[in-house]
């Protein structure tokens, strides 16, 4: 499945933006859909995962502040982020997990001004 992530941009903090991940085809079967960032200078990290039955985790900095979700219709999953800090600054990626299988999108890049 090919990934597409949209929707990335400058806003000041406190701000929200809604990052979106389009996938090339179904998403119904994938095991995991996530949302990972890697800042500059640091390791990539995860951000925010949903599972096929729904069930959602998020790290702890984000925890209250963002939200994953999906549109089976759609064939997309979302990222709404909202109480942005400067320090979510980086560029997200979508990752999506389907058996033995790792697809990734590209980054779409949040800065986020204090």
């Amino acid at each position: 499945v090919q990934l597409q992530a949209s929707g990335g941009g400058l806003v000041q903090a406190g701000g929200s933006l809604r990052l979106s991940c389009a996938a090339s085809r179904t998403i119904i079967n994938i095991n995991t859909m996530a949302w990972y960032r890697q800042a500059p200078g640091k390791e990539r990290e995860l951000v925010a995962v949903i599972t096929k039955r729904g069930n959602a985790n998020y790290t702890d900095s984000v925890k209250g502040r963002f939200t994953i979700s999906r549109d089976f219709m759609k064939n997309q999953v979302y990222l709404q982020m909202n109480v942005l800090k400067p320090e979510d600054t980086a560029v997200y990626y979508c990752k999506a997990h389907e058996g033995r299988l790792t697809f990734w999108g590209q980054g779409t890049e949040v800065t986020v001004s204090s």
